[in-house]
């Protein structure tokens, strides 16, 4: 339980309570509601690794949530749910404090992490079982 409030303390701070995050106004946040946007920008620029940096990154940084809700016995389905809701809270909290693009890039791609981290331990546990042999 302390190792899930770190994660969640430090994904906060990494994705909403940025340096900086009070000192705009309360709902100062940008929102890109069309998926892919920024992705298209960057790749346009050939700021590939920056690209595959965010890709990815929002991918990695959930995959842990879903990991460790598999390992606490939640199906798939609500590991996919509580990272959308995790995500939709961490993009609500950068348009209401400003400190981030609220994208809907980030919501899938969260939940993809956590569908991911959730798969990640079912691996696990097949491959523990056949070790356990």
């Amino acid at each position: 339980m302390l190792l899930f409030a770190a994660y969640l303390a430090v994904l906060l701070r990494m994705t909403v309570f940025r340096e900086g995050c009070f000192g705009h106004g309360l709902l100062s946040g940008r929102l890109q509601l069309m998926p892919g946007v920024a992705y298209r920008r960057l790749l346009g620029w050939r700021s590939y690794g920056r690209a595959a940096y965010l890709f990815f990154g929002n991918i990695a940084c959930f995959m842990p949530l879903g990991f460790g809700l598999a390992h606490k016995k939640w199906n798939f389905s609500a590991c996919a749910l509580a990272g959308l809701l995790l995500s939709l809270v961490i993009e609500g909290g950068q348009f209401v404090l400003g400190s981030g693009l609220s994208e809907t890039d980030d919501l899938i791609l969260n939940t993809l992490g956590a569908m991911a981290g959730y798969g990640v331990y079912q691996i696990f546990l097949k491959v523990k079982k056949a070790c356990e042999r």
